[in-house]
């Protein structure tokens, strides 16, 4: 094992990939001379070339649409937007066209690419750049959306996403890239679809994906004090969703608390509540709840940021409700 960055992590997976398969390239802004505005891409273009890490105006439907064409006719892009936020931008082409041509099509087309970017909130970056868009895209057919919350996952899910058929939503918690984290030596990735247990407990699941991974193993840490074992359930690929491991964890502890960075209506945590209220339901010994973000535009303000975001204290708050001990 290693320690590298979350930004390292994804930077490797990204080279390694391209130099198995010369069908892959990166497209996006900043992604060449500027190394990214994030520096995922550190070095690639030194690496690899103009032809293969190639910059493009600040025109998302534009080199969203691009990629889309290349996917089509036997490339493999990696498409990164500066941000989520800007997606909305090119969602006509994520809808309408990447989620939906290999149907359409009747098969005759797939669609291997890669649309990968920082999302979530940071840190005073206001309405328009803090917005968590997991739910708006997970409700697509035709899309696989992935959220890694460590190095580890980071790289292990983008090598699997990069080698999959299909087009993949891949979000990146923006405060996570300088995330220090372990990861194996040597050549691995991690399948989509398969959730992991990130703490082992018996009290109560804590069902948290991206950077609210941290909240929840802190809260988690937090209950231990008081002799509480919360066990914390990772997703990392919201759709498809890895629901029988849910479901194994909550049947166990019989509680289950969701947090989430999203907003609350129609958000991913309700979909996730909805199925573990239905299949646990004989064994909940309370109502599945979620902590949420607030239900409004993101204030600039930095102390009033901080209250629309799920935080530890609350998080605790919340967990010892389900557990009758407030």
């Amino acid at each position: 094992m290693r320690t590298v960055a979350f930004r390292e992590a994804l930077n490797e997976a990204i080279a390694e990939e391209m130099e198995k398969d010369d069908r892959i390239f990166l497209m996006g802004e900043e992604v060449g001379h500027y190394d990214g505005a994030y520096k995922v891409s550190k070095g690639l273009l030194k690496r690899f070339g103009e032809r293969r890490v190639i910059d493009t105006p600040i025109a998302e439907g534009g080199f969203v649409g691009v990629g889309i064409g290349a996917a089509m006719v036997g490339l493999r892009p990696i498409i990164e937007l500066m941000t989520w936020n800007f997606s909305f931008v090119a969602a006509d082409q994520l809808i309408n066209n990447a989620a939906k041509i290999r149907q359409m099509s009747g098969g005759q087309f797939t669609l291997p690419i890669v649309f990968r970017g920082p999302g979530g909130s940071a840190h005073m970056l206001a309405a328009q750049h803090s917005q968590s868009t997991e739910a708006l895209w997970a409700h697509i057919p035709g899309l696989k959306v992935v959220m890694p919350a460590n190095p580890k996952d980071a790289k292990g899910l983008l090598k699997s996403a990069i080698r999959d058929n299909n087009p993949i939503i891949f979000i990146e918690g923006e405060v996570l890239y300088a995330d220090q984290g372990e990861i194996p030596d040597g050549e691995y990735s991690i399948p989509l679809g398969v959730a992991e247990v990130k703490r082992p407990g018996t009290d109560i699941t804590l069902i948290a994906w991206s950077k609210m991974v941290k909240i929840a193993l802190a809260t988690a840490d937090a209950l231990a004090a008081e002799g509480i074992e919360a066990e914390v359930v990772d997703p990392r690929t919201i759709r498809p969703l890895d629901e029988e491991l849910l479901v194994e964890s909550v049947k166990k502890t019989k509680r289950c608390l969701i947090i989430e960075e999203g907003w609350p209506f129609n958000g991913v945590g309700a979909e996730i509540a909805y199925r573990m209220g239905r299949r646990c339901f004989d064994d909940l010994d309370a109502p599945v709840e979620r902590l949420t973000g607030a239900d409004m535009p993101m204030p600039y303000n930095h102390h009033l940021e901080q209250q629309c975001i799920p935080d530890v204290p609350r998080a605790v708050t919340a967990a010892k409700k389900l557990l009758y001990l407030e």
